[in-house]
């Protein structure tokens, strides 16, 4: 017979205990463990089940239409090409982003292709996602909603109607009867998203589920799900802000180093197919400490303004920020500058911000940080038609970095003139029209040409 006992959960990552812990061993955050109810034995069965037979690798033939394209191009590059059929997909994000009006487009993109679709959401009635679908406009009469909160009343929805794209709208809203806790708890939580995963696989049919983030953890959220579903994707940006970045975390079907950005208006999201004309409109062209650097996302190269503002500190601990950039990275750069260049800014405060609202963890980057605090230091303007980059190491040396041509190519195209780049990348490269490309060893050698 069924047992009903006592746990505790990590809202944060799902670590279990049979006590209450102040700060979780697993994810070492701080009251995060809440109590729940567990039932023991309910799944148990005396039945024996018939092994499976293995099926030989070259035995399996692949389908040429196992993807579908969702008629957003950034968010097809962020999935790898496109929806995979059976595939379960997890879009979190901080409340008010933009997920459900991504999904929402989305939906609206493949029913305009004639694909079936059903949205099922916990959160909204029936007329309020018709007055969101009305404010972004173009839906056609093949769009399916369900506002539905229990999961088997949503199955037993999906084998009816046979969609080929379900949305769930959202993960902490679902519940299943035989689970004793509310919903949104971390039991709640797995149970469905295993239930789904069976779904999907079981109908091939490709799941969409949405999972809010909170900081401070009262709602179970994405983390405890990240390694049961087939793709993680990252909503990212300020709220205020216009751009937003979708961002791969995990994606057994492609490659997690692309991004995808969105621009929000009152119509909906649009994609902004140039990043770096975006991040570079309204950068000052006169003034020290701005510096035009390239980053790579996966294969996509974006051109973005790196900001460092100098100035003598008037406390005994000198200040020093960043904004979208590592912190200790920014330290350990000015401690190669002390060190290698006999700059003395320890008594300096020091602020590095990187515009437009995005966050760059690239090595390839760091060239630019060490140039932009020179410049702002100095008080000297770099040429504004000249980008840098360079991965710089504790003994001051330049080192290379990945598909150097390519950002190369990206600078030229936007109508930068020169390049400041590892010397090591600069042998073999071919030389670009209209772009001067320079190759240094050591920060010693950035340091002459920005004065």
């Amino acid at each position: 017979m069924a047992k009903a006992k006592q746990v505790y959960f990590c809202q944060e990552c799902g670590y279990e205990s049979t006590k209450w812990l102040g700060q979780c061993p697993g994810c070492k955050n701080w009251n995060t463990f809440v109590e729940e109810k567990l039932v023991v034995g309910a799944g148990k069965h005396s039945g024996k089940t018939e092994a499976a037979a293995p099926t030989g690798l070259f035995e399996v033939k692949a389908s040429e239409d196992t993807r579908f394209g969702t008629g957003m191009k950034e968010l097809d590059r962020v999935l790898g090409g496109g929806i995979v059929r059976g595939s379960l997909t997890l879009v979190g994000g901080d409340p008010g982003i933009g997920k459900s009006t991504l999904l929402l487009q989305v939906c609206r993109n493949l029913t305009a292709a004639g694909c079936k679709v059903l949205y099922i959401s916990g959160e909204e009635s029936l007329q309020q996602i018709k007055m969101r679908a009305d404010r972004l406009g173009g839906f056609t009469k093949d769009m399916l909603l369900l506002s539905e909160t229990n999961l088997d009343a949503i199955e037993g929805a999906i084998g009816k109607v046979q969609p080929e794209v379900v949305v769930i709208d959202s993960i902490q809203t679902m519940y299943l009867e035989e689970i004793g806790s509310g919903a949104g708890s971390v039991s709640q939580v797995r149970e469905v998203t295993a239930r789904l995963m069976r779904i999907a696989k079981q109908m091939n049919v490709a799941i969409f589920i949405v999972g809010h983030v909170t900081k401070e953890g009262t709602v179970a959220g994405p983390r405890t799900l990240e390694h049961m579903v087939d793709t993680v994707l990252y909503f990212e940006g300020e709220k205020n802000a216009l751009y937003r970045v979708l961002r791969g975390v995990k994606n057994r079907f492609g490659s997690t180093n692309e991004i995808g950005v969105f621009e929000m208006k009152d119509t909906g999201l649009y994609e902004v197919e140039n990043p770096s004309q975006v991040m570079l409109n309204g950068r000052p062209l006169d003034a020290s400490g701005s510096v035009v650097v390239c980053s790579m996302e996966g294969t996509r190269p974006i051109l973005i303004e790196i900001q460092a503002l100098v100035c003598q500190s008037n406390f005994n601990l000198p200040r020093r920020t960043s904004v979208g950039i590592d912190y200790n990275r920014v330290n350990l750069l000015m401690a190669v500058l002390e060190k290698r260049a006999g700059m003395m800014l320890a008594g300096n405060d020091a602020y590095v911000n990187l515009a437009g609202g995005m966050r760059l963890n690239e090595p390839a980057i760091d060239l630019g940080i060490v140039v932009a605090l020179v410049s702002s230091f100095r008080n000297i303007c770099v040429d504004p038609h000249t980008i840098i980059f360079g991965e710089v190491g504790l003994a001051g040396e330049v080192r290379g970095v990945s598909m150097a041509a390519r950002r190369v190519k990206e600078a030229a195209k936007m109508g930068f003139t020169s390049c400041i780049l590892p010397q090591i990348n600069l042998s073999g490269m071919d030389q670009v029209e209209g772009m001067r490309l320079i190759g240094v060893k050591n920060i010693a050698e950035v340091l002459q040409y920005v004065g």
